[in-house]
């Protein structure tokens, strides 16, 4: 059966419809919105309701490259220096050490459980070793889930840089598989060339983004989201092209990028924000299509178990292994141990073997979309319930932030944080004057109720309302919650 462009626009406008519909009302039981997209995405394949038969792998392959690195660039850019500093050497050691010792407990379970041979164990344990990025940033994100002890910024940047590691380990098996006469010990050295070009690049590409926005002076504001995403494209490409892993390059160069001042900075970061959300979206649908139900009820049993190896035992080894040269809490390294959601990056890694013509690559994707399911829907939707059953859960940071001049490009470190008041908080019924605000924070206007306040040194605080208050630094805006909260 043949479809016109106008029948293919059609069927997708409808699919997103309908995922973003699904989402909004079942997303308020609790069920993560990609797991959500995926069964979209089933529904509507061949052996669904749609009758929409879809079975090209390396669509799906380059559709989920294209959305991983566009969904690490969004990450990246809304990481913040100052709170993934301190974590940075733990989270790296999680994003490599952590996702190599998974890779190898998985391999071994699998040769032994299903008679696979050694090499074929280990590729699949390679492709589901990684947390997933979209999966952990929307997810935490998204539910505001505030976490004790730097756990937020430790399990964002290890989601964002694990996916180079898993990559090239994926990759390697399947060169292995397929050339039986090839060493391993020739990957150790291309393993250092691909991540030091490809940290390189991304260190390289960071500055030149930042310097092309703010000095390239386009005439329309429109054409800015364009020039980025050339820009994008093209650190992803070329660091390939050169032997360098592409999505190490993206990831580094959007952190570097997110923390400098640049033209339309706010207006940019929302901007991939949505098309982050977007390619979510397109690449689980993508991958519901691609998924036949009847091919995945026969490996249900040995998926669970090998999912329930991976969340319980690898995962938990891999961390505890990782985070002995830091010094970390017993209940962090269970709470680390308990986020290592997978989501769509290993259905992604999962076409490799399938592309490559290996004999058990159907019975590998099969099992790995079974693991996806079972790790989103019993981990994601329980991220919230162990954190308060561990004691780290704070109250997450809600207020909207605005670095003032940054759509400018001027290099300022004033913030404009709208801070709300609730019925208890401190601040309520006391005048400007008698807070004692640090003498580099002014609170510059209340929204109350809709109507918008000038302050004074008189002006007392009421319940409700919403405080727009320029601060300086971090330390200045821990004192000012201190104060009002």
């Amino acid at each position: 059966m043949s479809f016109t462009v106008e029948d293919i626009l059609l069927g997708i406008s409808i699919l997103l419809f309908l995922s973003i519909l699904v989402s909004k009302s079942l997303g308020r039981l609790g069920v993560p919105a990609l797991v959500l997209f995926l069964g979209v995405g089933i529904l509507a394949g061949s052996e669904g309701i749609g009758g929409i038969y879809f079975d090209d792998a390396q669509t799906a392959q380059s559709l989920g490259t294209l959305a991983l690195t566009l969904i690490l660039f969004s990450g990246g850019l809304d990481t913040k220096w100052q709170s993934t500093r301190p974590v940075l050497w733990r989270g790296m050691a999680l994003s490599t050490i952590g996702v190599f010792i998974t890779a190898i407990l998985v391999g071994f379970f699998v040769s032994y459980l299903l008679g696979f041979s050694l090499l074929e164990g280990l590729l699949l344990g390679a492709i589901v070793s990684s947390t997933d990025a979209a999966a952990v940033f929307s997810i935490l994100r998204s539910r505001n889930i505030g976490l004790k002890n730097n756990l937020g910024p430790t399990l964002e940047l290890e989601s964002g840089s694990n996916d180079p590691m898993a990559y090239f380990l994926t990759v390697s098996f399947t060169f292995l598989l397929t050339n039986p006469t090839a060493s391993i010990w020739e990957l150790v050295p291309m393993f250092f060339l691909q991540m030091s070009v490809g940290a390189l690049m991304g260190v390289v590409m960071g500055y030149v983004m930042a310097w092309t926005i703010n000095r390239i002076k386009l005439e329309q504001d429109g054409l800015y989201p364009a020039l980025t995403l050339a820009m994008v494209l093209f650190t992803f490409s070329f660091t390939n092209l050169i032997n360098g892993n592409g999505f190490l390059a993206v990831y580094t160069a959007s952190v570097i990028l997110g923390n400098k001042n640049f033209i339309h900075k706010r207006s940019l970061t929302r901007f991939y924000d949505g098309l982050a959300w977007l390619m979510q979206i397109l690449m689980f649908l993508t991958l519901g299509l691609l998924v036949f139900p009847s091919h995945v009820l026969p490996v249900l049993g040995v998926g669970l178990l090998v999912s329930l190896f991976l969340i319980f035992v690898a995962r938990p080894i891999s961390v505890f292994i990782s985070m002995a040269f830091f010094k970390t809490s017993f209940k962090d390294k269970v709470y680390l141990s308990w986020v290592g959601l997978r989501g769509a990056v290993p259905i992604v890694f999962a076409t490799y073997p399938m592309l490559a013509g290996l004999n058990r690559s159907d019975m590998i994707f099969n099992i790995v979309f079974f693991i996806v399911v079972t790790s989103v829907m019993l981990q994601g939707t329980t991220l919230k319930l162990m954190a308060d059953w561990l004691g780290l859960s704070q109250a997450g940071d809600a207020t909207k932030r605005l670095q003032l001049g940054e759509d400018l490009g001027y290099n300022s470190k004033n913030e404009l944080v709208e801070l709300q008041l609730g019925p208890g908080s401190s601040g309520v019924g006391k005048s400007l004057v008698e807070l004692q605000l640090p003498k580099t924070s002014l609170i510059v206007l209340i929204d109350r109720a809709g109507r918008f306040v000038t302050p004074n040194g008189s002006t007392l605080l009421e319940a409700y309302d919403k405080l727009m208050v320029m601060v300086d630094n971090e330390d200045d805006l821990k004192r000012v919650r201190e104060i009002l909260m």
